[in-house]
């Protein structure tokens, strides 16, 4: 039986490599972010990220064409944002990505990443936000409670 691909080898780390540039680029811009962050819908979105201004947007990381094609969800995140992007490594064969202006586009490594291309805004009812906003700061202000808990629980 022949190898799987590389690119199925490699999706965890490759995904683990996007999801730490994302998060760099997040926090250099000036928003808070929070990883695989739960929503009511029981989907569970890669990154979810609050500005100063109370903006939200998700960002659906892939880590090769198999696993966009497999994934068919995505579209229910962007009633839970003002923003949705995708982020991908610098090699991902962009042409498969959705050219939908409301899906921006960002390119990462495990070093940094750049905006490639800026998701236009669908703005939140003021009930979604404030809603989105707890959830965000509840889930977030959870586990840091945890992370300071843990040597405690050893």
């Amino acid at each position: 039986m022949p190898a799987p691909p590389e690119t199925s080898v490699r999706r965890p780390e490759v995904t683990l490599q996007v999801t730490r540039g994302v998060t760099r680029l997040l926090s250099n811009l000036g928003w808070c972010h929070v990883t695989e962050m739960p929503l009511r819908s029981g989907r569970r979105v890669d990154v979810m990220a609050l500005d100063a201004s109370g903006e939200i947007a998700i960002v659906e990381v892939k880590s090769d064409l198999a696993d966009y094609r497999a994934d068919g969800k995505w579209h229910e995140y962007l009633e839970f944002c003002d923003r949705f992007y995708f982020a991908v490594a610098p090699d991902f064969p962009r042409e498969f990505l959705p050219h939908d202006p409301h899906c921006g586009l960002i390119l990462a490594d495990h070093y940094d990443a750049v905006i490639f291309r800026e998701a236009e805004a669908s703005k939140l009812a003021a009930a979604r936000r404030k809603a989105l906003t707890l959830k965000l700061a509840r889930t977030a202000a959870r586990r840091l409670a945890a992370l300071l808990d843990a040597p405690l629980m050893s």
